[in-house]
């Protein structure tokens, strides 16, 4: 009989990036209002940041089905002076996550360079699922 982990790190790293892709797809939406009132052809720069979003509500997507797949479910999500707490269930099983300001706008940071296509592969320790590191 084989030992299963109540909450796998590879759980833990999708809740996080349930919080943070719509954190990256808002900052990308209040960039493209931003360059369209301020840039005199802000057409390419939309046509790339639009690219950008659609790769991070496909992975958004992605998350959501893996929530789905192995019973995942964030049920309260707040903002605190320090960071964003999020409490969710999985498998039966409840906890929470604390993710630092800092965390979140570094992480947000690399993520909004990987889907405008630049190489992030100098940021170093890839942490979460293998699958993903690559992806779009």
């Amino acid at each position: 009989m084989s030992y299963q982990e109540a909450i796998t790190s590879e759980d833990r790293h999708y809740v996080k990036r349930y919080i943070l892709l719509p954190m990256v797809i808002s900052a990308f939406e209040r960039d493209c209002r931003y360059i369209e009132q301020n840039l005199k052809t802000p057409e390419p720069y939309i046509d790339a940041i639009k690219a950008a979003i659609d790769r991070a509500h496909k992975e958004l997507m992605e998350v959501k089905r893996h929530f789905w797949l192995k019973g995942i479910k964030v049920y309260e999500e707040k903002a605190t002076d320090i960071g964003k707490k999020a409490k969710f269930m999985c498998r039966g099983y409840t906890s929470q996550i604390e993710l630092r300001w800092e965390f979140l706008t570094a992480e947000a940071s690399v993520l909004m360079r990987k889907y405008l296509g630049l190489d992030i592969s100098h940021y170093g320790d890839r942490t979460g699922p293998e699958e993903l590191w690559n992806k779009y």
